[in-house]
């Protein structure tokens, strides 16, 4: 049952010229009971029961970078801190898209901040009672791919866009036949009239089904099934009929109404993709954390979620990657464990280096370029992968990992030395 005094806590990094709390109550104001004036129905008592408080201020060493477009007053006086606020559960009751609009909305416009970013939110268990989060989560999603133990060895159809359905099918029974635990479709491959999903999914089940029927393992092909709201249930259904165990939606496309619209349909476990997300994180001065965001799409529904991968293609830090596949593994409101997705540039040379600084084979590390440029092809790509992770996971060292897989060897000769 709901509390009344309940309450969501956001923390923010802002900078600004103002006081730094003269800013934190601008900002408290503005996303709850306060305009840019006192008004006459703003009474103590409404401000008391209603108004966002601010519960902790922290100064932080200023960033020195340009402030954001329309920000006003002296660059010279400008603070950086970590702040805390306070929002009473009543404001907005246990929903997803109106905490964002509490947390999250016109607070990035306010002229009297140079910069804020979301970096954090705790949330009241009435959103557990509100949304089921994940179906599946990490043992579904083991227990439907036969892989009890063990990193989930998956990848990315490559070339993203290009194959016909032939060709697709072709691509996953070498995948099948190799060991593969997971496949999906690039999130560039949606409905498309070159390679619709009723194709695909014709094309590629059949392929699974034959594998599964004589070896008893089924590896999950998760198809992206992203599209407007109203076509989410009819796309799933698609692939359930066909016999497939996975979707995946991209959640910035379908938004986390979207996501949680799936999640009450979803048969099979939802493969959450955070296609977009650069857009609201890469950023320090602007947008949402991914410890933050994660929190909101793990509610939402999704089974697996991507972290992105150490040494990757994209911007992130490996520090930062790391924090992100720890705040995925971590507790949300007794909900089930899903699924960190690491991807990005990933190869067997990265298995020991990940899995020493994870401590977890609790992973689906997903390789595209690392199995299908593998100089043998993909299955030696995805031989390459496994042979690197297990002996990550048996404690030996690289050396001996390379000297044992000669798909591991063979990648080394494409992809460079393995990082320890």
């Amino acid at each position: 049952m709901t509390q009344a005094n309940e309450y969501v806590t956001a923390t923010y990094i802002i900078e600004t010229s103002q006081e730094i709390e003269r800013a934190a109550e601008i900002l408290a104001g503005e996303q709850s009971t306060g305009t840019f004036v006192r008004v006459a129905r703003e009474s103590d008592d409404v401000r008391a029961r209603f108004a966002a408080q601010v519960t902790s201020i922290e100064e932080l060493a200023p960033s020195g970078a340009s402030p954001l477009p329309g920000s006003v007053g002296d660059p010279a006086a400008r603070k950086r801190a970590r702040i805390s606020l306070r929002f009473p559960l009543s404001n907005f009751g246990p929903s997803l898209p109106n905490l964002q609009a509490a947390v999250a909305g016109n607070l990035f416009e306010i002229k009297e901040l140079a910069a804020i970013k979301l970096i954090d939110l705790d949330i009241p268990a009435a959103f557990a009672e509100r949304y089921a989060g994940p179906a599946f989560g990490l043992e579904g999603t083991r227990r439907l791919m036969s892989r009890p133990h063990g990193a989930m060895i998956g990848t990315i159809v490559k070339p993203s866009i290009g194959l016909s359905p032939a060709e697709l099918a072709e691509v996953v029974g070498e995948l099948c036949e190799a060991g593969i635990d997971f496949i999906k479709d690039d999130e560039l491959q949606g409905n498309g009239p070159s390679s619709p999903l009723a194709e695909r999914v014709r094309a590629v089940m059949p392929v699974i089904e034959r594998y599964a029927d004589r070896t008893g393992v089924k590896p999950m092909y998760a198809f992206n099934i992203t599209d407007d709201i109203g076509r989410l249930k009819s796309n799933h259904d698609l692939v359930v009929a066909a016999g497939g165990t996975a979707v995946m939606a991209c959640i910035n496309m379908i938004g986390l109404a979207g996501v949680e619209y799936l999640r009450g349909h979803a048969e099979v476990p939802i493969h959450g993709h955070r296609a977009m997300f650069g857009a609201i994180s890469r950023s320090e001065q602007l947008g949402f954390s991914f410890r933050a965001w994660q929190k909101l799409a793990r509610l939402s529904g999704v089974d697996h979620l991507h972290t992105n991968g150490i040494s990757n293609k994209f911007y992130e830090s490996d520090a930062e990657v790391l924090d992100s596949i720890e705040a995925v593994r971590e507790p949300l409101l007794d909900q089930r464990a899903i699924v960190p997705v690491l991807s990005s540039g990933q190869w067997a040379g990265l298995a020991h280096a990940t899995y020493a600084a994870t401590g977890t084979s609790d992973l689906l590390v997903l390789a595209g370029g690392g199995i299908h440029g593998h100089p043998g092809g993909a299955a030696a790509g995805v031989e390459s992968m496994r042979s690197a992770w297990a002996s990550a996971e048996r404690g030996e060292s690289v050396e001996q990992a390379i000297t044992s897989s000669p798909a591991f060897a063979s990648a080394t000769q494409v992809f460079g030395a393995a990082r320890v």
